[in-house]
């Protein structure tokens, strides 16, 4: 059996917008790495309970579709890729992801995505539950305000009918519910680079964050 903690990893938590998600996707490509995009799990759970009519409150019955869904596959499918990043998906998935038998049957799909030569992991609790023993913990954050334009540009540019206020209050309710959840709550892990991305562009916080890569790996 493959010993996952004598793989290196690189974990990137943050909240909704604060740039985790692409930054992760760069550097996982600059290194050659494999990617874990950890929320579209949750995503994808959330989207098959909306489309099975699953109550969000039912822990039980969203723990039994966790064990079941071929979440491989549906990630090959790009109409499902599509639709999990919706502002509604987004929204649900923090709701489900409150449950710790719903994390528990997510925890070892995540850590069976880690092989060789290395894995970036992108989430809200990657370097505190997933992968405490990863070599590098960066966590990002950024201001409400600058997370609800980034996610508002984003959106538009899918032709999403959206607006910054619905945005700016939507970003609140969920990071009330990632950073107050009993398990696994969102916060950075004791040995993580905090990163303040408000006000920087993307290539910036590329830059800074490969500063502590380098550092780190070589």
């Amino acid at each position: 059996m493959l010993n996952i903690q004598s793989i290196p990893v690189i974990t990137i938590d943050g909240p909704g917008g604060s740039g985790k998600g692409t930054v992760g996707l760069l550097l996982a490509k600059k290194l050659g790495w494999h990617f874990l995009d950890s929320g579209a799990l949750y995503r994808i759970l959330a989207l098959e309970a909306l489309t099975q009519g699953i109550p969000l409150t039912d822990e039980g019955a969203l723990e039994r579709l966790a064990g079941t869904v071929n979440m491989d596959i549906l990630l090959l499918d790009q109409r499902i890729t599509d639709n999990i990043r919706s502002e509604a998906c987004g929204n649900a998935a923090s709701k489900i992801a409150i449950f710790p038998r719903v994390r528990a049957m997510l925890l070892e799909r995540q850590r069976a995505l880690c092989r060789p030569p290395g894995l970036v992991a992108d989430g809200r609790d990657m370097g505190t539950v997933v992968f405490p023993h990863a070599i590098l913990k960066i966590f990002l954050e950024a201001s409400v305000e600058e997370r609800a334009k980034r996610r508002y540009r984003q959106l538009k540019d899918a032709n999403q009918n959206v607006t910054l206020q619905g945005l700016l209050e939507e970003i609140r309710a969920r990071d009330v519910r990632d950073r107050g959840r009993v398990i696994a709550p969102l916060k950075p892990a004791e040995d993580a680079v905090v990163v303040d991305t408000t006000g920087l562009g993307i290539e910036a916080v590329f830059e800074r964050v490969m500063q502590e890569v380098e550092h780190c790996l070589y």
